[in-house]
């Protein structure tokens, strides 16, 4: 059965993530790290995927950089997102080679990691495949649908970076700065709103998504310490390892 190395980060900014994980797909491309995953939170920081459209930031880049809001224009699939404190990011690093390649399942394994993650709460989070929306939505007739995940993934030479963000005790506000993921008609939750004071932390989602995470890929979980390379990596950018 292959391994998954988890690591919690904490709240690191994105750049810093991102060129983590850019440093994670290269070495695992060469077998030079296993299968990783990186569980942590992020400052303020609004991304646009590959398909993302300007206006659907809806306040100017200056504007939102004085707020302390980043932007930032990334690789992945998807439109525009948004990030920040008691939101849960985890970013797989996984080779999908050789039996693995199908996108779409990766895909839908990511959405199963946090429809299972919420039901851990009594939150019953689904797919919208009737509209082929991405990610897992909380519904009801009163209130509509609302997303409390979304998903956006970059896969080369069938190495997996970015991921999920699950939406924990989430400033919900902060999703007004943008169109969330292009769609105009649907709001946001987080486990926070449908909880009330019974939510988890993030820390506490955390040690649950992470072993599903590994249910999901049918691998087994090591909680081990950084690689050098990680330690490298964050060493560089004045990080702890």
């Amino acid at each position: 059965m292959p391994r998954i190395h988890a690591r919690r980060l904490g709240r690191i900014p994105y750049l810093a993530a991102h060129r983590l994980q850019e440093a994670l797909v290269e070495a695992r491309a060469a077998g030079e790290v296993g299968d990783t995953l990186l569980l942590l939170e992020h400052p303020p920081v609004i991304t646009l995927g590959r398909g993302a459209k300007e206006e659907h930031l809806r306040f100017p880049r200056a504007s939102l950089n004085e707020r302390g809001i980043e932007v930032h224009d990334t690789g992945r699939g998807g439109d525009v997102t948004y990030h920040g404190p008691g939101q849960l990011v985890a970013y797989p690093i996984l080779d999908l080679s050789p039996d693995r390649r199908d996108v779409r399942k990766y895909v839908r394994g990511l959405e199963e990691v946090m429809i299972r993650t919420a039901a851990h709460w009594g939150v019953t989070a689904e797919r919208i495949d009737d509209k082929g929306y991405e990610g897992v939505w909380v519904r009801s007739e009163g209130l509509g649908d609302r997303k409390i995940g979304a998903v956006g993934v970059r896969i080369s030479r069938w190495i997996t970076m970015h991921g999920l963000a699950l939406n924990v005790r989430t400033q919900l506000s902060h999703f007004g700065l943008i169109v969330p993921c292009g769609i105009t008609d649907k709001g946001v939750t987080s486990l926070e709103l449908e909880l009330g004071e019974a939510a988890p932390t993030v820390d506490e989602v955390m040690g649950i998504l992470a072993p599903i995470v590994a249910e999901v890929f049918e691998a087994e979980l090591v909680d081990a310490e950084p690689s050098e390379l990680e330690r490298r990596v964050l060493a560089d950018l004045s990080l702890p390892a």
